[in-house]
C-alpha cells in the first residue's frame, strides 16, 4: 500500500528542505576546508613561530615539567597536569586510529612527514591561544575558572566584537558537543559490534549512562577522569607500537626513507604525488591535532597557572603528543606491516589499523585495539561536553540550560551510538568548525601582539633568574584582566 498523497507531498516537502540545507552546509565547507582555511593555518602557524622567536622549540624542555606533581597546587583547582590530559583526552580519538590511516591511503607515506610538520608549526598556534585564554579568564563565583576564545574576544577586543564571540560559541556547541559526539558514539559502537559482537543498543545505553555519571559532576569530575583514562590509554597504546617497532626493528630505517622519500616526490607510492602527500598530511595533521582551531583553548583557561604563557606550553605539549607521538604509532604500525598496499582505492581507516595491528602479534589484537578506540573516543565525549558547556556558559548563565545540555549530550551520543545511519544529521559539524577555526584565527591575528607582550614577559623574567615566571596584571593595567584569577601576583 502506498503513501496517502498528503505524506507524499509532506515526504517531498522535508527532502527539499534537507537539501537545501546540505546544500548550504557544503557551500560553507568549501568555503573554509576546501581551499582556503587549511593554507591559512599553516601560514599563520608559520608567522606566529618565526614572529615569537620558535617558541615552541625554545620552551620544548619546559613542557615536560607539566608531568611532574606540583605540591604547591591549590587542590581545590584544576591543575596544569589535569588541564593537559582533558585536552589530550580530546586531541587524541578517532584521528589518530583511523585518520592516519586513511592519510597514508590517500597521500601514501610521505603524509606522515607532513603530519609531523604541520604538528610542529601548530605547536606554537597552539601555545598563543592557550596563552589568551589564560589571559583573559575570569573567576567564577565557586572559584573554579571558565575562559576560552569568546572570551578572549570580549575582553581583547571589546564589546563590539560580541557578535563574533557569539558566532564562535554557537559554532562549539554545534560542532563538538553535538556533532562529534554523536560520530564517538557511533565510533565505539561500530567498534563494539565487529570485534566484540555486542549489539549497538547496549553499547549505546552503557556509553550513555557513563557519559551522564561524568559529565554531570562538571569540569572537576572530568579532570579526575581524564587524569586515570588519558594517561592508561596513551602509555597503552605508545607499548603496542613500541612492541611492534622492536619487532620490526630491522625495517624501521626502510620506513623511514619511505616516508621521506614520498614526502619530497622522490617516490611516489599514490596518485597524485607530492601534493597528495601534502594535503593528505596538512589536512589530517590539522583535524587530529586541532591547533588553531579554537578549541582546546576552552580546556586551557581552566587551570591554576602562576603564568598564562605556562599553560600555553602544556597545551603546545598536548599537540606533540597527539601527532608527532600518538599518530606515529598509528602510522608505524600500519606501514611496519603487509596489510597496507600502496594506491589500494576504499580501504576503511579502523579496518587498515586493525588489520596491520593483528598481523604483527595476533587476532587478540583487535580486541586491544576496540578497548583503545573506547578510551579515546570517550575522553573525546567529555572534552567535547566541555567544549559545548565552556561556550553555553558565555551564552546564558542558565543552570537548567546547562542540565538540559548534559542531557542532549548523553541522548546524542545514544542516538550515534545506536542508529548507524542517523549521524548523517550530524553533516553541518564540519562546516560548523570551519566557521569557528576562521572567527578563532582573525581573533589570534588581531590579539597577537597582546600574546607576544605576555610571552615576552615570560622569557624576561627567566632571564633574570626566575626559575617559575609570575604573572603581575599590574605591569600591563591596559589589559582586561581579573586579577582575581591571578593569586600569587605580587601583593601592591
Amino acid at each position: 500500500m502506498g503513501l496517502p498523497d498528503a505524506d507524499k507531498a509532506a515526504t517531498a516537502r522535508r527532502d527539499k528542505r534537507m537539501g537545501f540545507l546540505d546544500t548550504i552546509f557544503n557551500a560553507i565547507n568549501d568555503l573554509t576546508w576546501g581551499w582556503a582555511l587549511i593554507p591559512f593555518l599553516v601560514i599563520l602557524g608559520v608567522f606566529f613561530t618565526i614572529a615569537s622567536g620558535f617558541a615552541q622549540f625554545r620552551f620544548f624542555k619546559r613542557m615536560f615539567r607539566v608531568l611532574r606533581s606540583d605540591t604547591d597546587a591549590d587542590p581545590s583547582k584544576i591543575s596544569a597536569r589535569a588541564a593537559l590530559f582533558v585536552s589530550v583526552g580530546g586531541r587524541v580519538g578517532g584521528g589518530n586510529i583511523a585518520g592516519v590511516a586513511v592519510a597514508i591511503t590517500a597521500g601514501g607515506p610521505g603524509a606522515v612527514f607532513w603530519m609531523w610538520a604541520i604538528a610542529l608549526v601548530g605547536m606554537c598556534s597552539a601555545l598563543i591561544e592557550a596563552t589568551l585564554a589564560q589571559l583573559y579568564k575570569r573567576t567564577e563565583p565557586g572559584g573554579d575558572y571558565r575562559g576560552g576564545p569568546a572570551r578572549s574576544i570580549i575582553h581583547g577586543l571589546g564589546a563590539n566584537y560580541r557578535w563574533l564571540a557569539v558566532i564562535y560559541s554557537v559554532c562549539l556547541i554545534a560542532s563538538f558537543a553535538i556533532g562529534f559526539n554523536a560520530f564517538q558514539g557511533n565510533t565505539v559502537a561500530g567498534a563494539a559490534l565487529d570485534s566484540l559482537s555486542i549489539p549497538r543498543l547496549y553499547t549505546g545505553i552503557a556509553l550513555a549512562l557513563a557519559t551522564g555519571i561524568i559529565v554531570f559532576g562538571g569540569i572537576h569530575r572530568i579532570a579526575k577522569a581524564a587524569d586515570v583514562i588519558v594517561p592508561v590509554m596513551a602509555i597503552g597504546y605508545l607499548a603496542m607500537a613500541l612492541l611492534i617497532i622492536v619487532l620490526n626493528l630491522t625495517s624501521l630505517p626502510g620506513v623511514l626513507i619511505d616516508i621521506v622519500a614520498n614526502a619530497f616526490g622522490f617516490r611516489e607510492a599514490v596518485a597524485g604525488g607530492v601534493g597528495a602527500a601534502i594535503a593528505q598530511g596538512l589536512r589530517r595533521g590539522l583535524f587530529s591535532n586541532e591547533a588553531g582551531l579554537g578549541s582546546a583553548p576552552n580546556v586551557a583557561a581552566t587551570a591554576y597557572v602562576r603564568h598564562p604563557v605556562s599553560q600555553g606550553i602544556t597545551q603546545s605539549f598536548s599537540v606533540f603528543i597527539d601527532t608527532i607521538l600518538i599518530c606515529s604509532c598509528t602510522a608505524f604500525i600500519i606501514l611496519l606491516g603487509d596489510v597496507y598496499v600502496p594506491g589500494a582505492d576504499g580501504v576503511d581507516g579502523v579496518i587498515l589499523t586493525q588489520q596491520s595491528m593483528v598481523s604483527h602479534v595476533g587476532s587478540w589484537a583487535q580486541y586491544y585495539l576496540t578497548a583503545a578506540i573506547f578510551l579515546f573516543s570517550f575522553s573525546s565525549i567529555m572534552y567535547n561536553y566541555y567544549l559545548g558547556e565552556n561556550a553555553l556558559s558565555f551564552l546564558t548563565n542558565s543552570k537548567m540550560a546547562q542540565n538540559a545540555l548534559r542531557v542532549a549530550i548523553m541522548a546524542i551520543v545514544f542516538l550515534g551510538a545506536v542508529a548507524p545511519g542517523a549521524t548523517f544529521v550530524f553533516s553541518f559539524s564540519d562546516p560548523m568548525m570551519g566557521i569557528l577555526a576562521v572567527v578563532n584565527l582573525l581573533a589570534l591575528m588581531m590579539l597577537f601582539p597582546v600574546a607576544l607582550r605576555i610571552i615576552n614577559d615570560y622569557r624576561d623574567q627567566l632571564k633574570s633568574g626566575i626559575k617559575r615566571p609570575v604573572f603581575d596584571p599590574a605591569k600591563f593595567p591596559d589589559l582586561d584582566t581579573d586579577p582575581s584569577a591571578w593569586p600569587d601576583a605580587p601583593k601592591a
